[in-house]
């Protein structure tokens, strides 16, 4: 059904997913094209009932599909101090996972 999701705990967050979505999540030991389990699964909706996990549902998982690993765009961290002539530029490219939910 279009309403069927979970919430899958994954990198230290948090999301909300349904067949058919592709979310980034953080960088995951996964080939490209290879599939991985989400066994983390703390709630899951299906056909309108809603189990809660206290803290995982137990026996659900979500399926993915990996479609790409890459590094997001750069961010900028610049501290400044005034009055002190201190300041630092630093970038940071964060690396992540694309991956497609194929099943929950």
């Amino acid at each position: 059904m279009a309403n069927d999701f979970a919430v899958i705990k994954t990198g230290g967050k948090q999301y909300k997913v349904s067949a058919g979505d592709k979310i980034k999540v953080e960088k995951i030991s996964a080939e490209e094209g290879g599939t991985v389990i989400f066994d983390e699964v703390l709630l899951r909706s299906e056909g309108g009932t809603i189990q809660v996990g206290a803290p995982n549902v137990a026996g659900a998982k979500a399926e993915a599909k990996v479609l790409r690993n890459a590094k997001d765009k750069k961010k900028i961290i610049f501290k400044y101090h005034p009055k002190t002539r201190n300041r630092r530029k630093k970038g940071h490219r964060q690396e992540f996972t694309e991956v497609e939910i194929t099943a929950i």
